[in-house]
């Protein structure tokens, strides 16, 4: 998650991949968004605050969103691993990536989780309960959306392991990296979903899906794989695998998504085939979603958006902070519109594009600040000779 700007390749500067990380960030947003609204109260058991509002297209925005936006993310960071490990030693790499990405989960965790639990007890009328259940050593149950930051510096030390012990894939070519990670990733999820192992894993330090885990890791050495290829030092030429794929990307999304709802909402407790065709269809028509979007995606941000500018270098530089903080404004700014009469739909809308602002404004506000400090501390110091030189 390191700033993607600050990394010069051969005098280039990959902007759209900074600009793609922002833009990912608010489509999180409006994925948590969804919690509130969608029909069913699928989300009410858990979320930060519920609302009595809802409607049926949330859903479907969240059941697509869930597809992609993480193991976007993932093959972003992995892109970036190449560059934080290159001249450095194992020990110098892990605190880097220690300050980046740990030190602020231990605040966050620390903070952020407790207000959650208040704002979560306080929507629903609820008594507040003794403050050592408020933490999720104490009382483990889930570290929510923080749990990105503790597996991605686990990835990160998985790359490093495997970068220092010279170990090779056979196969080096992204295409044949990108058709093993769909094999790889077909076949574990359809095992978890047959198994019965589909689910979250919750500890003190790794909180991770179970039918993710493995394709989030893939996705991450795709990442460093296009670094090591060079993928994007040049320019996109042909368009015709990216006009093809952009024409037939949604067959697979919408078999996904008919296939996942038919026995929620056309035939309760029922299959269209049999558990294991269903199951066998879902995973497939997932995986090929999966590859087909993040293809799309980054190829549409490297064609048309690898540009930079002033509202995209502001928003960039807070992404990553905005995506620490949003959950908390997501719940504040829920209990403000709950008692609103707006269609649930238009409630969805004001609440991502108003917890996006918020929270980029909270977070330049508090580099303001921070920046304000250093720098009345900085003329309170005599300088130095040496300093200055």
């Amino acid at each position: 998650m390191n700033t993607i700007n600050k990394n010069t390749i051969k005098g280039k500067r990959f902007h759209f991949l900074d600009n793609l990380r922002t833009v990912i960030t608010f489509l999180v947003i409006l994925l948590h968004a969804c919690g509130p609204y969608i029909a069913g109260d699928i989300w009410a058991g858990f979320w930060i605050v519920e609302d009595p509002a809802n409607n049926n297209i949330s859903g479907i925005v969240s059941l697509i969103l869930d597809i992609f936006l993480m193991a976007t993310l993932f093959f972003i960071s992995g892109y970036l691993a190449p560059v934080s490990l290159k001249g450095k030693s194992g020990w110098e790499f892990l605190k880097g990536k220690f300050k980046r990405l740990m030190a602020p989960w231990i605040i966050a965790v620390s903070t952020l989780i407790p207000l959650y639990k208040v704002i979560f007890l306080y929507s629903r009328n609820l008594p507040q309960e003794h403050w050592t259940t408020y933490f999720h050593i104490t009382k483990p149950n889930t570290q929510n959306w923080l749990w990105f930051l503790p597996v991605l510096f686990t990835f990160n030390i998985l790359y490093m392991l495997i970068s220092k012990a010279n170990i090779r894939i056979p196969n080096n070519s992204l295409k044949g990296s990108a058709i093993v990670t769909f094999i790889i990733g077909f076949a574990y999820t359809l095992s978890m979903d047959l198994f019965g192992l589909r689910g979250w894993t919750h500890t003190p330090l790794l909180d991770f899906q179970n039918e993710r885990i493995l394709i989030y890791f893939m996705f991450f050495l795709l990442g460093a794989l296009c670094f090591r290829l060079k993928v994007f030092d040049t320019q996109p030429k042909s368009k015709k695998l990216y006009i093809i794929i952009n024409s037939i990307s949604w067959i697979p999304i919408n078999i996904y998504i008919f296939v996942v709802l038919f026995p929620l909402v056309f035939s309760p407790g029922n299959y269209i085939f049999s558990k294991i065709v269903d199951r066998t269809i879902v995973s497939l028509s997932f995986h090929l979603s999966l590859l087909s979007i993040v293809y799309t995606l980054v190829e549409t941000f490297r064609r048309f958006f690898n540009k930079p500018g002033r509202i995209w270098n502001a928003l960039n530089r807070n992404s990553y902070y905005v995506y620490i903080i949003h959950v908390i404004v997501t719940g504040v700014i829920t209990l403000l519109l709950r008692s609103s009469a707006m269609p649930s739909l238009l409630k969805h809308l004001t609440l991502t594009v108003s917890t996006f602002l918020f929270s980029n404004l909270i977070i330049s506000i508090f580099r303001s600040l921070v920046q304000a400090i250093r720098f009345s501390s900085s003329r309170k110091v005599p300088l130095q000779t040496s300093d200055a030189i």
